[in-house]
């Protein structure tokens, strides 16, 4: 079932890095970001990442915790959150079930031939379980203060 705006989360159930076992029922209470990128140790995705990280204290100032989203195994996602310091966890969606569920997974033309990848695309979770906003490929360009931007309103409307 895919993620509807306004409505609850199904219910799945997500590894990630530190040992953390993700489920929309696991952060009830706090908003969760939900952001997925193509790969660890590419340019734009260690961008991406590295502004999630140095706003990290005020996504968590704003009520929120942040996850990244990948299809890369958890190794390399260790190995990334190590490299850059990040201060968030890391879903390791190897079987891409993540990726499928909220229609992140698309047809790309790299080099000349189609590929699947991941469109670069965040989604704001509410306190309650309630997606409440989309970014679909979106450039990493102020996109995080973006983000941030629209979890203080989430808190502000609470």
């Amino acid at each position: 079932m895919t993620p509807v705006i306004n409505k609850s989360l199904p219910e799945f159930e997500a590894l990630a890095t530190g040992g953390v076992k993700f489920t929309p029922q696991s952060h009830i209470g706090k908003a969760v970001v939900l952001y997925f990128y193509p790969k660890d140790n590419t340019p734009g995705c260690t961008t991406e990442a590295m502004q999630f990280r140095d706003q990290h204290k005020d996504f968590i100032k704003a009520g929120a915790v942040v996850f990244g989203v990948s299809r890369d195994n958890m190794a390399s996602h260790e190995k990334f959150k190590q490299n850059l310091e990040l201060p968030f966890e890391l879903i390791a969606d190897t079987e891409e079930k993540l990726c499928h569920m909220f229609g992140v997974v698309k047809n790309k033309i790299m080099y000349g031939k189609k590929v699947k990848g991941i469109e670069r695309s965040t989604f704001l979770i509410d306190a309650e379980g309630v997606m409440r906003a989309e970014w679909r490929g979106i450039k990493v360009a102020g996109h995080v203060d973006e983000v941030l931007k629209a979890v203080k309103a989430l808190k502000k409307a609470a």
